[in-house]
């Protein structure tokens, strides 16, 4: 009987696991076991040595892998440049200001496994496998990452509107795009924790500190000091600064932890996106559980990356494996 209740706790367990980690059944954890065995070793080097250079590497590749992944799927077709037939996604508005800091991981890693395993591992690999290490090495969790991701081969910039989302949207309008690409209110709230490492430049919140309504000069939700200090580093002008950046997380900025939950419940959200979780009666309380534990806010984050990275993921014959990230082959 004991063998019995034992074995229905286990498939229980079992079930639930299967139910809430989502998996690709094209993707392999073991896929370049014979054709390029060591790398996850040689890209983590490349990522640990990239992150000493700029700690704000983890969160570059971070966003730079959810952008790509919301347009076209994660095809690494956001690492393409442009040509004079054809403006890649990587010029489009949205994304001229993802950095290149984050960028340059990416490229790094496939010139060193090009010196060792040539042609064998893809750029969409690549991107989901160093964007877990710069994770995991700014504190955040590990999970393992299934591979055989192909390269993709359109990049355009014209494809990427309406793709991702916006500071000025409203909380149904971003809960519905997260839902286009397969991703609970819960997902969204736990990918949001990525702004617990990074940067926003002064135009994505100055609306929030200036003039924000006929009633209030500035974003009653926001924190009043908070705001204020920020206008020393964002001035009103016509001409804006474009290198001025403000932390996502005044308290750890470097650090991947909590206190972005934590932040937004003391005001200190600094886009209007980020505050609005906290507000919105759908997706408070999910707020609130990860700004309580850390541990909560790891596991829906790492369920989260794993269903981004599997979004419209290119395997078999679809896409190719690119020479150089930066171009498709031909």
């Amino acid at each position: 009987m004991a063998f019995v209740t034992s074995l229905i706790s286990l498939l229980v367990a079992l079930s639930f696991f299967l139910v809430f980690i989502p998996c690709n059944a094209r993707l392999k954890h073991d896929f370049y076991k014979k054709t390029c065995p060591n790398v996850e070793k040689i890209i983590y080097n490349v990522a640990s040595q990239k992150l000493l250079e700029a700690p704000v590497t983890a969160a570059g590749a971070l966003r730079i892998f959810f952008h790509d992944c919301f347009v076209e799927g994660c095809d690494a077709s956001v690492l393409i440049a442009s040509r004079e037939t054809n403006k890649a996604e990587r010029d489009s508005e949205i994304n001229l200001s993802l950095p290149g800091d984050g960028y340059d991981v990416f490229f790094r890693a496939k010139r060193a496994l090009e010196l060792l395993c040539p042609g064998i591992v893809s750029c969409a690999d690549i991107m989901a496998i160093a964007t877990r290490d710069l994770v995991h090495l700014a504190g955040g969790p590990r999970w393992e990452v299934a591979k055989g991701r192909r390269d993709g081969l359109i990049s355009k910039a014209s494809r990427v509107e309406g793709n991702i989302p916006q500071v000025n949207q409203t909380i149904s309008q971003t809960i519905s795009l997260f839902k286009s690409k397969g991703l609970s209110s819960l997902d969204m709230v736990a990918l949001s924790g990525g702004h617990t490492i990074g940067f926003s430049h002064c135009k994505e919140f100055m609306p929030r500190i200036y003039r924000y309504n006929k009633t209030h000069d500035i974003d009653p939700t926001m924190n009043q000091d908070f705001a204020r200090s920020l206008r020393g580093s964002c001035p009103k002008s016509k001409k804006l600064d474009p290198t001025v950046v403000a932390l996502n997380d005044v308290s750890t900025p470097f650090v991947f932890d909590n206190f972005y939950y934590k932040n937004l419940k003391k005001g200190l959200g600094l886009l209007a996106t980020d505050q609005m979780l906290l507000l919105d009666s759908r997706t408070r309380a999910y707020v609130k559980r990860m700004a309580d534990a850390k541990t909560a806010f790891f596991k829906h984050f790492v369920v989260a990356m794993i269903k981004l990275s599997n979004i419209g993921v290119k395997t078999g014959k679809d896409g190719e494996i690119r020479r150089d990230c930066g171009s498709f082959n031909g």
